[in-house]
């Protein structure tokens, strides 16, 4: 176990095609659609090579994962082995137990999760824009009726 503070520089040398950006649905990425003047005609339609995306945004895309190893690790070095497993066993505990109705949206991580892993404070692109925004969600009552089986 190392203690490294930024992700490894793991270029991505392919990325699977997508309609639309990830986070904003229903819009054009010309990026990640590889719609470059260098990508040769004959490439393969469900992956192709990548061409014009940067460097940064691969160390970007598992740059929290990263800072939760680092944390960890560190924990681990100075409390022992126990304060890391007691902190894992207590976000798994919130992800097994969180309920959020569909009207709220899907989001990754839930209040309790966000509050013991830090990231209370801080609002990023993807608790605004998670990519279910198209989607339509019951209404909340109809899914409380069937959540609690009242649906007769």
């Amino acid at each position: 176990m190392s203690l490294r503070i930024v992700p490894h520089a793991g270029h991505a040398q392919q990325t699977a095609l997508a309609p639309s950006a990830p986070s904003a649905p229903g819009v054009h990425d010309t990026l990640r659609s590889n719609q470059s003047l260098n990508t040769p005609h004959n490439a393969s339609p469900a992956f192709s090579a990548v061409a014009s995306s940067h460097p940064l945004e691969s160390r970007l895309s598992s740059w929290r994962s990263t800072q939760d190893a680092l944390k960890m690790n560190m924990l681990r070095r100075e409390f022992g082995v126990a304060e890391p497993i007691r902190r894992a066993m207590e976000v798994k505990i919130c992800q097994e137990g969180e309920w959020r109705p569909r009207v709220l949206g899907f989001k990754g991580e839930g209040v309790h999760e966000e509050v013991l892993s830090g990231r209370d404070a801080s609002v990023d692109w993807e608790d605004v824009f998670n990519g279910n925004e198209t989607q339509n969600a019951p209404d909340f009552h109809s899914e409380m009726e069937n959540r609690l089986k009242m649906n007769w």
